[in-house]
């Protein structure tokens, strides 16, 4: 056979060539603005993260990051704006665990496919729910609130921040689980399910730590039980309902960055790059625990199979609880 001295040669140009041809797509990153779509209003939890994501982002990619604000629908229209954007790079989308597993069991005729319409870019944060309840409540544990709930079914009610918001498919979830009965009472916004907690109106919340945890340290409410698999270092004492008697209860918020399907993979790798470094600087994640949200930066193919995972699970808390969008 004979040898051929110019092989080693023709592979190192066409490798060189191969390169070169990826790195416009990385370097279009470069000058243009990069919009990152918020699907809810500003001052929530998914409007913090990207904030506090979007300001280092700019910077490392040398270019203007734009948070844009699009609400409605649970999440679904910012969502498609996304979806049907360009597949340059310069659209993002900060999705979470409603907008990209819980809906699609919501709306029948979602107008985007969380697992065709985009490509993964980044897995930002998780974010526990808190079971609590009122301190003057005689409930001093998950298993005092099962057993109380179905001694009197149909008395005990718990509060959401709206029909299909992250707190009304973990209780929902909850009580598939532990096979209890209690009523949902949806208000427009966390906030206000808290306060009306807080003013004995209702009997108990299962919902993101941020919107908890001041109330908790206050003494106004006592926590049960945290969603995680692992206890928060901020609230040691309190076990996970995994502990409490359901191994393998997990329903933590999440929050992860998309891109439109067609993204170019080197510029969804440097994004993620990107992302990962700015959740591992002590600034942002400092940011982040101020809001109860643990970072999580991994490669982009976790959080494709994090989304693919969910859809099921939160179809059948949606379908089994009759859960309905407001």
């Amino acid at each position: 056979m004979e040898h051929n001295h110019h092989a080693p040669r023709r592979r190192a140009i066409l490798l060189g060539a191969l390169a070169s041809a990826a790195w416009p797509a990385v370097r279009a990153q470069s000058g243009k603005t990069l919009r990152l779509i918020v699907p809810f209003p500003p001052g929530g939890s998914t409007d913090i993260l990207a904030r506090a994501i979007g300001a280092k982002l700019g910077p490392a990619l040398g270019q203007t990051v734009v948070i844009d604000n699009k609400p409605g629908a649970g999440g679904s229209l910012g969502a498609t704006e996304a979806a049907r954007a360009e597949a340059d790079g310069h659209t993002l989308l900060m999705g979470h665990i409603g907008t990209l597993a819980v809906n699609p069991a919501l709306y029948p005729r979602l107008p985007y496919d969380p697992l065709k319409s985009f490509v993964p870019v980044a897995w930002v944060a998780r974010v526990p729910n808190v079971l609590v309840v009122n301190a003057n409540s005689p409930i001093r544990t998950l298993d005092d609130l099962i057993r109380t709930a179905r001694a009197q079914p149909g008395k005990l009610t718990y509060s959401s921040g709206g029909n299909g918001s992250a707190a009304n498919i973990a209780f929902e979830y909850l009580k598939l689980m532990a096979k209890f009965p209690m009523l949902h009472i949806p208000y427009k916004g966390t906030a206000p399910s808290v306060t009306d907690l807080l003013g004995g109106q209702v009997d108990a919340t299962f919902t993101g730590a941020p919107g908890v945890l001041p109330h908790v340290r206050n003494g106004r409410l006592r926590a049960l039980a945290v969603s995680s698999p692992q206890r928060l270092a901020s609230l040691p004492e309190v076990p996970t309902v995994a502990e409490s008697g359901f191994p393998g209860f997990e329903a933590d918020q999440w929050y992860g960055i998309v891109a439109p399907a067609g993204t170019p993979a080197a510029v969804v790798e440097r994004l993620n790059a990107e992302i990962n470094k700015a959740l591992q600087m002590p600034a942002v994640a400092q940011q982040l625990a101020g809001e109860g949200a643990i970072p999580t930066p991994t490669t982009p193919k976790a959080l494709g199979e994090l989304i693919a995972r969910e859809i099921p699970r939160w179809t059948e808390v949606v379908k089994a609880g009759h859960v309905k969008p407001d």
